[in-house]
């Protein structure tokens, strides 16, 4: 597959600033060859982050805008390729695939893209999760930071639900894909969240099933009591969903905990701080850190490093004993203001440019 289309395309999302590196085995190239056609993958590999009308993509690589609109909507269809309004029409545009292509196949996953992609993720994925900015950052369960504490918007899964004006709930494929593997967790699988500005948005959608604010809001709480960890993008605008993850199956906590990569996930502005006297060393936190970030001496002990300030913990301790406080500046990554940024930021780290696939 050196000269296939897949190897173009592979090496056109590689260039992109989420990145996607290849294996010596070409494991990478198997996982497209999974996902796309020959003659998708060919058009992929041409396509601009930005969004393009047909006609402008035609004109830039040749064919014909009838026949190319027809391919590039079915793709679209397929959660190959993102779509979109334009100044021109209707555009079309380049994904990543992390987040992006692989996410959107939660509706065609089967056990031979669960493998592919488990093989594709011990290889290499560290590689991506070890970059800055972080592709993903924690944000608490509300109810466990401290009263006093200002909790800026993007800090806050209860204001992201809020703020929307479509809301939808779809199957976690991280669960779904170490399931089909033989190597499933008991955490629920119904409690990834979309987000979006345009009412109705999920409406008629195949994978996602439309709720209200409620239901929505039910959701979060439903994942909060069973011990997971919210995530969002790592940008303070445009947020389009909440990730609700565990170290047994999330493909980004899972960095942690399988492939060694501490920083894997941005840490939340917050920490944990233990009210002495009011615990009891029940040990009831302990059980529920997912990030060996407590220990116990006569009281419970709060790694600093390790915590990443999910709250999880402070949720489950009977004795209140356990709160989020906010962080030194100094130990706070600064959270990128929008996607452009993120990019921006990401594209450095790596030395890439960016004006090819802008």
């Amino acid at each position: 597959m050196n000269n296939s289309p897949y190897k173009r395309l592979a090496e056109r999302l590689d260039a992109l600033p989420n990145g996607f590196p290849s294996t010596e085995e070409g494991v990478e190239l198997r996982l497209l060859a999974k996902i796309f056609t020959p003659e998708e993958a060919e058009i992929a590999s041409q396509l601009r982050l930005t969004q393009e009308t047909p006609e402008q993509i035609a004109d830039r690589i040749g064919g014909d805008p009838v026949e190319l609109s027809k391919r590039l909507k079915g793709m679209a269809r397929k959660g190959l390729i993102t779509a979109g309004r334009t100044r021109e029409g209707l555009g079309y545009g380049l994904m990543p695939f992390v987040v992006g292509i692989y996410e959107m196949q939660i509706g065609n996953l089967d056990v031979e893209l669960a493998r592919l992609f488990e093989d594709y993720y011990m290889k290499v994925f560290g590689q991506v999760l070890t970059m800055k900015p972080s592709y993903h950052r924690v944000i608490p369960v509300n109810e466990t930071v401290r009263m006093d504490m200002e909790v800026h918007p993007f800090e806050s899964a209860a204001d992201i639900v809020n703020e929307a004006q479509a809301w939808g709930v779809l199957d976690c494929i991280c669960r779904k894909q170490k399931e089909l593997i033989g190597d499933p967790c008991d955490h629920p699988v119904d409690v990834c969240m979309a987000f979006s500005q345009t009412p109705g948005a999920f409406e008629n959608n195949p994978v996602i099933t439309a709720v209200n604010r409620e239901e929505s809001m039910a959701t979060l709480q439903r994942a909060a009591d069973a011990g997971l960890v919210h995530s969002v993008s790592n940008r303070q605008q445009g947020m389009t969903y909440i990730c609700n993850c565990c170290t047994c199956s999330c493909g980004i906590l899972r960095g942690i905990a399988d492939l060694g990569v501490a920083n894997a996930i941005a840490r939340s502005g917050f920490v944990n701080q233990v009210d002495e006297e009011l615990c009891v060393a029940c040990e009831l936190c302990i059980e529920h850190c997912q990030f060996d970030a407590l220990s116990l001496d006569d009281v419970v002990l709060v790694d600093r490093m390790r915590c990443v300030g999910c709250g999880v913990c402070v949720s489950f301790c009977p004795e209140h004993a356990l709160s989020l406080v906010r962080r030194p500046a100094e130990e706070v990554e600064p959270v990128p203001a929008s996607m452009d940024d993120w990019m921006s930021e990401r594209a450095a780290e790596r030395g890439l440019s960016l004006e090819e696939v802008l």
